[in-house]
């Protein structure tokens, strides 16, 4: 079956972008309005997009009533600082209370009973039990549709917490142990990441091409 996404209506696009790009990271982000309000709000349409500079990616999506920018966005737009932190199994129950529709006034770091602590170079705090956070700043924010903004930030400083390093002069993490979750299909369906397997990069070889199955 096709899906001419040109012609389907916004609700049904998602569906289809939902269901099949999974498992997607959570970005925990957490950012300060001008009034000085942290907001944190958790989001799956996020990944890495490079490391050179090191650059993540965020897809907000407006308010579909009003088409308006939701807290992060405006705080991100407004300010030019935010946090990215990845959530962990132990962390889901409180980043899920994050995905409340707060009023702008209302932090939900004190909403969730979230504990923080200081960034080194911006202004929105950390979610201490984060197992990884990365300050950012905003490298561009693009309106692409009526509804949604994308965000591109600069990683500028990566926190990553000490029991997790098991090499710190190779930069070796011990990543499994994070027990890092992800969103996948339909509502409210997460999965963990316990469950992996490895493949070596293959050398080119055109003497030996592998073989068709």
């Amino acid at each position: 079956m096709q899906f001419d996404m040109r012609a389907l209506p916004m609700v049904t696009r998602y569906k289809i972008v939902n269901s099949t790009i999974t498992p997607r990271p959570i970005a925990w982000v957490t950012t300060r309005s001008e009034a000085g309000v942290v907001n944190a709000a958790p989001y799956s349409f996020f990944n890495c997009v490079g490391t050179e500079p090191p650059l993540v990616t965020l897809g907000l999506l407006k308010d579909p009533a009003t088409r308006s920018l939701k807290n992060t966005a405006a705080n991100i737009i407004a300010t030019g600082e935010f946090v990215v932190n990845l959530v962990c199994e132990d962390d889901a129950e409180r980043m899920n209370q994050c995905s409340v529709d707060a009023p702008a006034d209302v932090s939900e770091i004190d909403y969730a009973g979230i504990e923080t602590v200081p960034s080194v170079l911006v202004a929105p705090p950390l979610i201490a039990s984060s197992p990884v956070s990365f300050e950012c700043r905003k490298v561009a924010a693009l309106d692409i549709g009526a509804l949604q903004t994308v965000v591109i930030g600069e990683i500028l400083m990566a926190h990553v917490r000490d029991e997790f390093i098991t090499d710190r002069d190779r930069v070796y993490f011990d990543t499994p142990a994070m027990k890092l979750i992800g969103r996948t299909h339909g509502s409210g369906w997460y999965v963990r990441n316990s469950d992996s397997f490895q493949m070596d990069r293959p050398r080119y070889d055109p003497d030996h091409p592998p073989s068709k199955k």
